[in-house]
């Protein structure tokens, strides 16, 4: 696994969202840049939605965090921009990858 104990600033520190295809099943940090983000506050289990690299619908990596534990991110997820690295397992939800973060420390902007 990769570190994250300091900011992400270049590739060499993660997977790309295009790479994390390659990746499913493992834990590993992913680094992009936001291309969007959306918290669906009246959607079963009020997920955020963070897309790495291209916006919804073609996004290439997202990050999820359910309602339970948006309280622990300050600011809100859904205002995260710039570039950042998250650390988890990476999963498939239909034919994409994505993470979901629990915890404010496997999120690095």
């Amino acid at each position: 696994m990769v570190s994250v104990l300091g900011a992400c600033t270049s590739q060499a520190e993660g997977l790309t969202p295009a790479q994390a295809f390659a990746h499913i099943g493992q834990t590993a940090t992913v680094c992009g840049t936001v291309a969007s983000s959306h918290y669906a506050e009246d959607s079963d289990g009020q997920p955020t939605f963070i897309n790495l690299d291209k916006p919804y619908p073609d996004q290439v990596f997202t990050i999820v965090i359910f309602g339970d534990y948006r309280a622990k991110f300050s600011p809100p997820p859904e205002t995260w921009s710039g570039h950042l690295c998250a650390t988890g397992k990476i999963t498939s939800f239909h034919g994409k990858p994505e993470m979901k973060v629990f915890e404010p420390s496997q999120v690095r902007r």
